[in-house]
């Protein structure tokens, strides 16, 4: 079974995401957050359609204790968290962790 990606967060972030044909995502307004985050992270967690979850780092500060364990111990599916404080080196970590190999190493020849 294919799995797709989900996106998580406000409209402006899901936003590129469905332009670039992303087509399960949960808009959470940055004014509800703090009411409706736990849940839309839980649906896309608990969906077995979903491979990986794209979230904008920030946001995990509006998660619950227990959800965002939840998220950082997913493996399937692996929650990829970017924007202001996630480098390339974050990224590289995530999906080191998730699929167990370093896609991004380089060659040494």
């Amino acid at each position: 079974m294919s799995q797709e990606i989900a996106v998580v967060g406000s409209p402006e972030f899901t936003t590129g995401f469905r332009l670039a044909g992303v087509r399960r995502f949960e808009n959470v307004p940055d004014g509800d957050k703090a009411a409706e985050l736990d849940d839309a992270v839980t649906d896309v967690l608990d969906d077995e359609g979903v491979g990986i979850v794209v979230m904008h780092d920030d946001d995990l500060e509006h998660l619950s204790r227990s959800v965002r364990q939840n998220v950082e111990t997913s493996v399937e599916p692996v929650v990829v968290t970017i924007g202001s404080g996630t480098g390339g080196g974050g990224l590289r970590d995530q999906i080191k962790r998730a699929i167990g190999i370093d896609l991004m190493e380089e060659d040494s020849e």
